[in-house]
């Protein structure tokens, strides 16, 4: 059985039918969310979502030139289709729409700056310019991918805990914030501990290191009296680790302000319940005087309890509006006479029965609407359009719509319809 060919295309190509079928493209995106691996079925409903006057032609037209733009791929021993990695990265960039982070890879790109720090000291101090800019260019390749992935996450985050606070109020809370507790865990906890700024943080250690190294770096050059455009590198670098820094401890701060709300929220959630379902068991066993006996005092109170005086006083506004309705008399309202409605003046008698006669007699018919006209010219409009309507019901005999509409003149109005040719059916 021979393979499938392998698409090839340009990267311009790609990036062309990725601007004009963006729409298409976005939907597929958050469709990958749900299914790792897509039908052609549920491509070819994302397209029609967004070109909803396209035909069934012109739709599958968009798949194709998806699939041969290397947009879409097929998979191996299979027809269905998947988003090629780099586009999804890529708009899932563009978009805010990327998946939470690896807190581990974050880890290991922290490490490689300490290890990419090393080298820049040692090329310092061999005087091995080579070395020290490529120890630059690592550093500044690594606080890239970091910042780079801080936003990212920082995204995902926010959108996990806007996810949980819409969700259906009737789920269980365990249920709602099942994903927030997961990414707080696997994720924020850990960045914490490598933001830390204590001894066993790693994260702003590192940077500092790397600032310190590319300070002194760039001191000793100017003195050595080096090309300008290395002395340039070295401070762009230690720019960019500055503002990492700052970065950074932005970022884990807006994580936590905004998780560990809700994740202690759950967590006195679960307080309160094991502590109504421990007196409620109480209750049960023992009774309720018996049981809450010892909560008389006001220093031993349950946590789910919570008592608060309060006061009623009722406001002028409130006194004048009870004063107002106990003095209320009810007002005596003449309803007017019942007369006959304009709707059943306009009503005219019509023998239906000799009409469907007659139109029985007369088939064929290519006009109905004309036909009605040209015979009971002294009807109301009204009365016309709806002998006209009620007619195209008849079972026994045959109605075929024409194609292209015509305008019949009526007494007062100008009617644009269909003509509707009327014939026993064969």
């Amino acid at each position: 059985m021979e393979g499938k060919a392998k698409v090839t295309t340009t990267p311009r190509s790609l990036v062309h039918s990725l601007y004009t079928h963006w729409d298409a493209v976005e939907i597929l995106m958050r469709l990958s969310r749900e299914f790792a691996v897509l039908t052609s079925d549920q491509v070819l409903n994302s397209i029609a979502r967004v070109s909803a006057q396209a035909d069934v032609e012109a739709q599958g037209a968009v798949l194709r030139a998806l699939v041969n733009a290397n947009i879409l791929q097929t998979l191996p021993r299979s027809s269905d289709l998947q988003l090629n990695a780099y586009v999804l990265e890529f708009v899932r960039g563009l978009t805010r729409e990327h998946e939470l982070g690896l807190a581990a890879v974050l880890q290991a790109r922290v490490i490689a700056i300490r290890e990419a720090t090393e080298v820049l000291n040692e090329g310092m101090a061999e005087a091995d310019m080579d070395r020290v800019r490529s120890a630059a260019n690592k550093l500044a390749e690594l606080f890239r991918q970091i910042s780079l992935q801080l936003d990212q996450d920082r995204h995902a985050l926010l959108e996990l805990a806007e996810n949980a606070k819409s969700a259906d109020s009737s789920m269980p809370i365990s249920q709602r914030y099942r994903r927030v507790l997961e990414a707080y865990d696997q994720y924020v906890e850990p960045m914490n501990q490598m933001m830390d700024t204590g001894p066993q943080g790693t994260f702003y250690h590192y940077l500092e290191d790397a600032e310190h190294a590319l300070d002194l770096g760039l001191e000793r050059l100017s003195v050595q009296g080096v090309l300008y455009s290395h002395r340039l590198q070295l401070r762009q670098v230690a720019h960019q680790a500055k503002e990492l820094r700052r970065f950074g401890r932005l970022v884990a701060q807006q994580c936590a302000d905004t998780l560990l709300p809700l994740r202690e929220e759950l967590r006195q959630h679960n307080v309160l319940s094991s502590a109504i379902s421990l007196l409620l068991g109480q209750v049960r066993k023992r009774g309720l005087r018996r049981a809450l006996s010892r909560y008389t005092d006001n220093t031993a109170l349950p946590v789910w309890r919570n008592e608060r005086g309060f006061k009623l006083q009722l406001g002028d506004e409130v006194r004048m509006v009870m004063a107002a309705a106990r003095a209320y008399q009810p007002q005596a309202v003449v309803f007017p006479q019942d007369e006959p409605s304009e709707a059943m003046q306009l009503l005219e008698h019509v023998e239906e029965a000799a009409i469907r006669a007659h139109l029985a007699r007369s088939l064929p018919v290519e006009d109905l609407l004309d036909w009605l006209n040209s015979h009971y010219a002294d009807l109301q409009d009204a009365t016309l359009l709806r002998l006209f309507h009620d007619l195209q019901h008849e079972p026994d005999w045959q109605f075929e719509p024409a194609a292209h509409p015509v305008k019949t003149r009526l007494q007062t109005i100008r009617v644009l319809h269909h003509p509707h040719r009327v014939s026993t059916p064969e």
